[in-house]
């Protein structure tokens, strides 16, 4: 397996995880103030099924975003607590939310969606990646010098 692809898979892009940030600070701002980051997170997640499910049925979407998830609790352990449904949204009980902070919530939203959009990044390419993304919020930013993005 190459370097770059394991990197990928392990830890987000520069930029795909600023593009996390951006989505997820733009899901924030239009969602409740009091609304955490992780609320956001399953919205940039739910908002993003859809166009997933079309290009690969509602199996791939759900399969997409439970390897994302698998793949940011080996970076964020507590993020255990979120569960993936049987339509593929997601769901968390955030009894612990107290016990872990503003910043502790936040990385774990990010790591989730920039997750994400590195496996979208990695198998159908960047490109792709950010029509779908651009799809559902059509000023989202991505500075990748590499992709042309």
């Amino acid at each position: 397996m190459p370097y770059t692809f394991y990197m990928m898979i392990t830890q987000a892009a520069p930029a795909v995880r600023n593009l996390a940030q951006w989505l997820l600070l733009n899901e924030t701002v239009a969602g409740r103030p009091s609304e955490t980051n992780m609320r956001a997170a399953f919205r940039v997640c739910e908002k993003l099924r859809r166009p997933l499910s079309t290009l690969a049925g509602a199996a791939g979407s759900r399969s997409l975003i439970s390897r994302s998830l698998a793949l940011a609790r080996s970076e964020v352990p507590w993020l255990s607590s979120v569960q993936i449904r049987e339509d593929g949204s997601l769901e968390w009980h955030n009894e612990t939310e107290p016990q872990l902070g503003m910043n502790e919530t936040a990385r774990g939203g990010i790591t989730l969606v920039s997750q994400l959009l590195g496996l979208l990044a990695t198998f159908i390419g960047e490109p792709l990646m950010l029509r779908l993304v651009r799809d559902v919020w059509p000023d989202a930013p991505y500075n990748d010098k590499d992709s042309g993005g």
